[in-house]
């Protein structure tokens, strides 16, 4: 709030009757910002107002009910806009002529018309042309030590109000003479006075919500009156109108993944029983030959066991409000079960991973992670024991994500990537740090981040050796009538099974 150095209003009145009834005084300072009854901060600028243009109307408080006489003299002076008004003979003249002489009008107020301005930074209207309409006298000005304590202003077309990129935008003219659209009524432009600020009075939440559902022209007059009316007003003061929207999808962090059970496959598991078997043949048939005529051919044995796997419980539960269901938007069950169905899976496959790793009993030597030859001995001879032990290739590479890093890194004596993103004829395979589908050593790359670090194991995962049995019961919810809630549970049978250790080799690091 600025206040304006304030300069008496003096009254030449002589004795006769015929007598000059004149004030003179400062009707407008330059370049002081004052506050104008709508809230909006206007500042003249010296030689805004043209003083050879019609006499403005002198008034009592901006009502042109009560006019007192007319304004005979302008003057553009260093200080701001001088002038002298002439009081008419009328009864009501005389008592505002006494008001003057009783000090109870002691400064003017303006109301005017912009024709000219630019819009600062700090949202003032500079005003550089103008239109002067009448001079009021006035008992309370907005501010007590001022002159003119407010300056009157209509509200500049929307175009005009901008907000520029420099401290002042390029001048922009707002005249009564430019025509206006033809799909809007004649516009007059009524000044608002330089009076002393009301206390703004913030709109209810439904005056808000009911100009907004109106849209068009009346919610931008009411969006527009509202920011002129409290320039000082931020969104912390608007907590109960403003909007609070919500974008979907939400945001999870995890993946429901399950690189090694994908591998390896999931197989449904009986129904009844917490046990079930597998049978597995641990003695084959003997073939022999050639056989000569009339002698007994080869003798052989066959041996069936069984596997016993036992099923496991996997699942978790959560509690939830009925208000947290009805009062959510998206509803809170969709990105629960969601979140939960990532949950099983990661359980699961961390289940699946640790068995496979457990249940890994053939080795080979220590591998020198940064040797692309070394890696290539010791992969060859897990295939080699693999092939020997039940005649089958391996086909999977299962590895943990530092080993994936150092088969990534591995190059030739070159410096040719070992496993190029675009691989020539002769690369060993193709993998990128994005990428789940990579071919290393001709293997398929199974990436898994619930093994343990340093793990590398060499397998042939489709003989069906590593088993993965599943039943899934997926998601059950059951009401709380006592504590208003729901009890929303997942959960499903899961088994990870090694049948078959010799299809699976590991290759160790120091």
């Amino acid at each position: 709030m600025i206040r304006l150095q304030a300069i008496p209003v003096t009254l030449d009145a002589a004795a006769g009757e015929d007598s000059p009834r004149t004030i003179t005084g400062v009707a407008v300072p330059w370049d002081v910002t004052a506050t104008v009854s709508d809230g909006t901060k206007v500042s003249f600028l010296r030689g805004a107002f043209d003083i050879e243009a019609k006499n403005p109307k002198l008034l009592e408080n901006h009502d042109s009910t009560q006019l007192r006489g007319v304004v005979t003299e302008l003057a553009d002076a260093e200080e701001g806009l001088l002038f002298t008004a002439k009081f008419a003979k009328t009864r009501a003249s005389d008592d505002a002529i006494e008001l003057v002489k009783a000090g109870a009008y002691d400064s003017v107020s303006v109301g005017a018309i912009p024709l000219k301005f630019t819009m600062a930074k700090d949202g003032t209207m500079v005003v550089s042309s103008a239109s002067l309409e009448e001079i009021s006298l006035v008992a309370s000005p907005a501010f007590k030590d001022a002159v003119i304590t407010e300056i009157a202003a209509s509200e500049p077309e929307e175009e005009a109000t901008e907000t520029p990129n420099n401290d002042i935008s390029e001048e922009e003219t707002m005249s009564q003479e430019n025509p206006v659209e033809a799909s809007q009524p004649d516009v007059i432009q009524t000044p608002l006075f330089a009076t002393a600020k009301r206390e703004f009075k913030m709109p209810s939440a439904g005056e808000w919500i009911s100009a907004q559902m109106q849209g068009g022209a009346i919610a931008a007059e009411f969006n527009a009156r509202l920011r002129a009316a409290a320039p000082d007003v931020t969104t912390a003061d608007l907590d109960g109108i403003l909007p609070l929207p919500i974008v979907q999808p939400i945001y999870s962090g995890i993946q429901g993944l399950r690189p090694v059970v994908d591998a390896i496959g999931s197989r449904p598991m009986p129904q009844s029983g917490k046990v079930f078997i597998v049978p597995k043949i641990t003695t084959h048939t003997s073939i022999g030959g050639p056989q000569t005529q009339n002698t007994t051919i080869t003798a052989g044995q066959y041996v069936v066991d069984d596997i016993q796997i036992t099923k496991d419980i996997y699942g978790g539960y959560v509690e939830v409000s009925e208000a947290s269901i009805d009062w959510s938007s998206p509803e809170v069950l969709n990105g629960l079960l969601e979140d939960m169905g990532k949950k099983y899976a990661l359980a699961t496959d961390n289940a699946a991973a640790d068995a496979l790793l457990a249940g890994t009993s053939q080795t080979t030597g220590n591998v020198a992670t940064t040797d692309p030859a070394d890696w290539i001995a010791k992969v060859y001879a897990c295939a080699t024991t693999i092939l020997s032990n039940g005649y089958y290739m391996p086909d999977h590479l299962f590895v943990s994500p530092d080993v994936f890093a150092q088969l990534g890194q591995l190059s030739d004596t070159a410096d040719r990537p070992l496993f190029p993103q675009v691989g020539p004829m002769n690369a060993f395979g193709t993998m990128n740090p994005g990428g789940r589908d990579a071919v290393v050593f001709g293997l398929r790359l199974v990436v898994d981040t619930q093994f343990a670090a340093k793990t590398t194991i060499v397998g042939a995962a489709a003989t069906g050796a590593f088993r993965c049995y599943e039943q899934q019961k997926g998601a059950i919810s059951l009401d709380n009538p006592s504590t208003l809630s729901r009890t929303i549970a997942f959960r499903g049978y899961f088994a990870p099974k090694m049948i078959d250790a010799n299809q699976f080799m590991k290759i160790p690091q120091a």
